[in-house]
């Protein structure tokens, strides 16, 4: 969430980012409900004053026997008109809350302007693309080793599901395995295993509430499946104040995923690509301000690693502006190569929020020396996902007859098979 006094101060600035972002002006709204709710305040308190002057004026005009009753009359007026404001300035103060929750953060200076994803940069790339003869998409692979079934999953869950077999899905658990070890004993992040089911403030709190709720899973307890973990990482300190040396906070989770993909209507409607429910490895970090755009490219860093060590090649871009998430102050997204797809996917996003996201959850830290809190910046991106990882790894490690090479980093967690083979799939 933005801060109203940074757009109190900075009006045509914020305008302008807005702007970056395809929004109209949103000041002039903003602050008129700003100096509304001020002025309340300002009433308020002033006929406290009053009230209070008054009452000491009757007690006294008694004490001396005056005639008290124009005071009484003033009192009586006080307290009637004070309720009538008080509503008034917790409606104001709750639409001025929902516009600023509605926001998207400030894009960084030098991410680059654009309407969409056609305007993003390429940073750099990493590896060489393989381009096998006749390449095939991984659920082709799959489907012929008799290991990726979507009809089963579709006849017990709908479209957007899958079911793995045997060597595919111990595959997908040694991916997963693979990369938490590697963030947890190289990177130095803090294994969670956090809830899955979480509560509404949780969700408003990293920024997918309330704009994103048709994006979402919700529960008849009135919680929601968490659609990355990144939602009760963030959340672990929510309202805390933390001291500066316990900074930065590194945590990491493997956990299932679950998203409706309500605008994703018609794409990747084959194959794995876009599903209801995937895993992924999670990264957050929570730092002080002044740490924030290092932990970003040290965090993209890490997520380059596991696909560095898969053999996978791979490109990284700095986001557009019209391509930026909804928290992000500035994203680098990981795009892996598919072979099959003759074209870089996504993979991983891994994005700086300052303080948007602290804002909305108050969480904040005592700097060094005293003074008051500063809220903290958070940090989130993919580490990476894994379903993702195993479309890459079939579509780069396919052979001709329809085999799967295993990449020798996942060896020791596939207890000791090599190659995926047509005439094992099932074994």
């Amino acid at each position: 969430m933005l801060d109203i006094r940074w757009i109190r101060e900075n009006p045509t600035v914020f305008d302008q980012a807005m702007a970056r972002r395809g929004l109209p002006p949103q000041a002039s709204d903003l602050l008129s409900l700003d100096e509304r709710r001020r002025a309340i305040q300002t009433e308020l308190q002033e006929l406290q004053t009053r009230r209070n002057e008054a009452s000491k004026q009757i007690g006294q005009l008694k004490r001396e026997g005056g005639d008290a009753e124009s005071a009484i009359a003033e009192v009586a007026r006080i307290k009637a008109r004070m309720p009538e404001l008080e509503q008034e300035e917790r409606t104001t103060a709750s639409a001025l809350q929902m516009h600023l929750a509605g926001l998207p953060n400030v894009p960084a200076d030098d991410v680059p302007d654009g309407p969409d994803e056609s305007a993003n940069v390429e940073v750099r790339r990493a590896g060489e693309p393989r381009l096998p003869n006749a390449a095939r998409e991984h659920f082709e692979i799959g489907e012929e080793l008799g290991l990726m079934d979507f009809a089963a999953a579709a006849k017990m869950s709908g479209s957007r599901f899958v079911v793995l077999r045997g060597a595919l899905a111990r595959l997908e658990r040694a991916l997963g395995q693979f990369m938490i070890d590697t963030h947890v004993d190289e990177h130095g992040y803090t294994e969670i295993m956090p809830p899955l089911l979480v509560r509404d403030e949780a969700v408003f709190g990293s920024g997918q509430l309330p704009k994103f709720a048709d994006d979402l899973f919700r529960t008849q307890t009135d919680h929601w499946l968490i659609p990355t973990s990144e939602v009760p990482l963030a959340n672990l300190v929510a309202g805390d104040i933390l001291s500066a040396d316990a900074l930065p906070l590194r945590y990491t989770a493997l956990t299932p995923c679950f998203r409706s993909e309500a605008g994703a209507a018609g794409r990747d409607t084959r194959g794995m690509i876009r599903q209801h429910q995937f895993d992924k490895v999670e990264l957050v970090s929570i730092t002080a301000p002044e740490d924030s755009d290092a932990e970003q490219e040290r965090m993209t860093g890490c997520a380059e690693t596991i696909l560095q060590r898969l053999g996978l090649a791979y490109r990284v871009v700095s986001l557009a502006t019209g391509d930026l998430g909804f928290a992000a102050r500035r994203t680098f997204d990981i795009e892996v190569w598919l072979p099959g797809q003759n074209a870089y996917r996504e993979i991983s996003s891994c994005s700086t929020c300052d303080a948007f996201q602290a804002r909305r959850m108050n969480a904040r830290y005592r700097p060094e020396g005293g003074g008051g809190t500063r809220f903290v910046h958070t940090l989130n991106g993919s580490g990476v996902a894994i379903g993702r990882a195993l479309i890459a790894v079939i579509e780069t490690y396919q052979r001709p007859d329809g085999s799967i090479e295993i990449p020798e980093v996942l060896h020791r967690y596939m207890g000791g098979l090599t190659v995926i083979e047509p005439e094992k799939a099932n074994t």
